[in-house]
């Protein structure tokens, strides 16, 4: 009877994932609402898709509340969309504390894309996933790049400067900042800057705008000195930094040719590195559910009570509660 639920399992996701990649619009929504809600067929669809991705360009798009991370990405669509190329979007907006959903919903701001076969926009809850992203936005991005999407932009919640996680899940990333708000400050002091492959000053209309950007190159000019070099310390990058008015449209076209750029000029040790980092995260996540997932079974979980009250009471300390949960976990796998 179980052999027969996974045959039927893996033959439902084998039909969704072909016509995912097929043009099926609707067959690539269900398995990214298979990946989001962590389903089984999710994990058989990607045991498929997988091996299919790996062509596209991810662009993470992150910085402060404000900036207009949303604008510039409708206004990227637009620039996209005018150059004849399919593009899709994962915007992680923040959790309903009610319904675990998204709050803010980004599509409802494309809606102008709604009927363009082109384009897939795909609103994510981060469901209290910190770093800004959703714990499943990787695998979503994988599932995109696999139905054919060149270019996949993803958009962080943008609750504050510590989204540094889009980095590893994206092949470029842009960081927003808008002018005269002091987020630049804040933003080298979180490392926020150190991950840009290019920052972008918003809302350049505004005064102070050409001011900001002078200051942020001002601020990311190479300061390693030949003793870093030697001792083999990498040297940080220097982003480009550009300025654009995502309402109007100004400046866009410029940054999507720089985007184009940096997909051309990275250098292959870097572009290796991005995938092995991506790698070794997605693994690392999906070995943290499982462990999770492990504990909650009720043999472990007795143990784990049992554990918890000794160190409750200081009869154990809280490490060797860890070993001796982990070694049972060790001796139910062999």
């Amino acid at each position: 009877m179980a052999d027969d639920a996974t045959a039927s399992v893996t033959d439902r996701a084998h039909a969704l994932a072909e016509a995912a990649v097929a043009g099926d619009r609707l067959a690539l929504a269900r398995v990214l609402t298979a990946v989001e809600n962590r389903t089984p067929i999710a994990e058989a669809a990607l045991r498929e898709l997988y091996p299919r991705a790996g062509g596209a360009h991810l662009v993470g798009i992150t910085g402060p509340p404000g900036a207009g991370k949303s604008t510039l990405v409708s206004a990227l669509l637009k620039e996209v969309r005018a150059a004849g190329r399919p593009v899709a979007v994962v915007a992680v907006d923040p959790s309903s504390p009610i319904t675990g959903g998204a709050l803010l919903g980004d599509r409802v701001r494309m809606q102008a894309y709604a009927g363009d076969r082109d384009v897939f926009i795909r609103s994510m809850a981060s469901r209290g996933h910190a770093g800004g992203l959703a714990s499943t936005t990787t695998a979503a991005a994988a599932v995109l790049d696999a139905a054919g999407f060149d270019l996949v932009l993803i958009e962080t919640v943008g609750t504050g400067q510590s989204e540094v996680e889009v980095a590893a899940a994206a092949d470029t990333t842009v960081v927003l900042e808008a002018p005269e708000m002091g987020d630049e400050v804040q933003a080298i002091k979180a490392g926020l800057l150190e991950v840009a492959d290019l920052v972008v000053v918003n809302k350049g209309d505004k005064p102070g705008a050409q001011r900001t950007a002078a200051q942020l190159r001002a601020m990311l000019a190479p300061s390693v000195g030949r003793s870093a070099i030697a001792a083999g310390r990498p040297q940080p990058k220097r982003p480009e930094v550009m300025v654009t008015t995502a309402a109007t449209g100004e400046g866009v076209k410029e940054l999507l040719a720089a985007l184009d750029r940096h997909r051309l000029t990275a250098r292959d040790g870097d572009a290796a590195n991005a995938r092995m980092t991506r790698a070794d995260a997605q693994v690392r996540a999906i070995l943290t559910e499982r462990l999770v997932d492990r504990l909650g079974r009720a043999d472990l979980a007795d143990l784990r009570k049992r554990l918890v009250s000794d160190v409750a009471g200081h009869r154990l300390d809280p490490y060797a509660a860890a070993d001796r949960i982990l070694e049972a976990m060790t001796a139910d796998a062999s």
